[in-house]
């Protein structure tokens, strides 16, 4: 038996192509095998985002070669996309491929067994036109399953790496995106999960008009599905017809990850996010007028380049007013390649630290104050697993539950009394 191991670092759309690469693997009679075991091939799917991610994904590639000195490294993904020469210089990797390969990595790896050489086989994405199908996949996290609908990003935000890892948008066609859904509810998956490079450009590069809520409306349909949730949108998308559309679906969850990034404008500017805080404040209002429960969560960066206590005072002050549900922070790092890397004004760490250290305690603070206030509400949960002699889901608007329970729950939708609540996640009585 062949047996193959897989790393995967960074997003749901890397979690889902390896899920592809390992169902090509598995078409070829291989046998997948934990990252931790001894295997004769390992492939780390890689990550670009931040520089920390690069520093993981060299450290993954070193690693896995001590498991079995004699396997076969493969590097592909993101980090390998965009430092192609520095990736070429790890002496444990054997193949190195871009994002493109991932569709044929099965025929790249046996063609390597035979010929024995290191080689690196990678495509210009920038020249990548169509979206490209990767087969049989259905990338399953317990009881929801992940769906890719999009790669490539047309943003260019100036301190994101990833346009130039990924390339332009591409859409995949929606019958394609329906028939892997309908697969899905057929296995008894209740939801799924829309994502994407940049879903909000979903259907731009189609001929004929059609956008992500026509897609949304299709996915709506389909029996079986109980739940949609989309994954990271960017905040232009949400128009007043989205929100009409939208908020007709009687299966969309009502939990929006808006990508804020900074609540200053002249910190957005320099950006390149296309978009004022008044506008940002604009939608969510819009939003909590089709549902003031509704849950927003966001990511923000702290210490971009000229970054002012003035200007972050701004930002605090901003995410004070709009009360997020939760807040991902990150503490901004300079990406060769971007235009924010060559910008003067470059933040200190420790700066940049106590930011961070600031605006995460204000996360805590609205998430705790958020769970208290369903103390004595009934919510619908989706159970996941058990974990530590407690069942653990999720409610519509993605709230974490925990509850006791003698029966078997993984897998069930339960309307049940919220009894206590911890800032990250709340207790019901079952």
């Amino acid at each position: 038996m062949k047996e193959v191991a897989f790393i995967t670092l960074g997003c749901k759309v890397n979690q889902y192509e390896t899920n592809s690469m390992m169902q090509q693997f598995l078409q070829k009679h291989y046998k997948i095998v934990e990252s931790t075991q001894k295997a004769s091939i390992y492939i780390v799917n890689t990550c670009t985002v931040t520089n920390m991610s690069d520093r993981k994904s060299r450290q993954m590639l070193r690693r896995v070669k001590e498991l079995n000195p004699e396997a076969i490294v493969v590097a592909c993904g993101c980090y390998v996309q965009v430092a192609k020469e520095e990736v070429e210089k790890i002496k444990e990797i054997d193949l190195v491929l871009g994002n493109h390969e991932k569709k044929e990595i099965v025929e790249i790896v046996e063609r390597y067994k035979k010929e024995n050489q290191k080689c690196t086989q990678m495509k210009d994405v920038m020249q990548q036109k169509e979206y490209i199908e990767l087969g049989q996949v259905t990338y399953t996290e317990k009881t929801r399953a992940v769906i890719k609908v999009q790669d490539g990003c047309d943003r260019f935000c100036s301190y994101c790496i990833i346009p130039y890892a990924r390339g332009r948008v591409r859409s995949r066609k929606p019958e394609n995106v329906v028939t892997e859904i309908q697969k899905i509810a057929q296995k008894g998956i209740q939801e799924v999960v829309i994502t994407g490079i940049h879903i909000a450009s979903y259907g731009k590069d189609f001929k004929e008009k059609y956008q992500l809520i026509d897609l949304l409306e299709e996915i709506n349909q389909i029996e079986g599905i109980k739940r949609i949730r989309l994954g990271s949108i960017e905040p232009l998308l949400i128009t007043r017809e989205f929100l009409e559309r939208l908020f007709r679906l009687e299966k969309i969850c009502h939990q929006f990850h808006l990508s804020l990034q900074s609540g200053c404008d002249e910190t957005l500017k320099r950006m390149n996010r296309r978009y004022t805080t008044q506008q940002f404040r604009e939608i969510v209002k819009g939003l909590r007028e089709y549902d003031k429960e509704v849950i927003l969560t966001t990511d923000v960066i702290v210490g971009f380049p000229l970054e002012s206590q003035e200007e972050f005072e701004k930002t605090y002050q901003f995410l004070k007013e709009i009360k997020f549900y939760k807040m991902h922070i990150f503490k901004y790092s300079p990406r060769k390649g971007t235009k924010a890397a060559q910008m003067v004004g470059q933040v200190e760490g420790k700066l940049k630290e106590e930011r961070s250290q600031k605006l995460l305690k204000l996360s805590n603070k609205n998430q705790e104050e958020y769970n208290k206030a369903y103390i004595g509400k009934e919510v619908e949960i989706l159970f996941e697993e058990e974990k530590n002699g407690y069942y653990q889901g999720h409610t519509k608007d993605y709230i974490l539950v925990q509850a006791k329970s003698k029966k078997k729950l993984e897998n069930k939708i339960i309307t049940a009394k919220c009894v206590h609540s911890e800032t990250n996640h709340i207790l019901v009585e079952m």
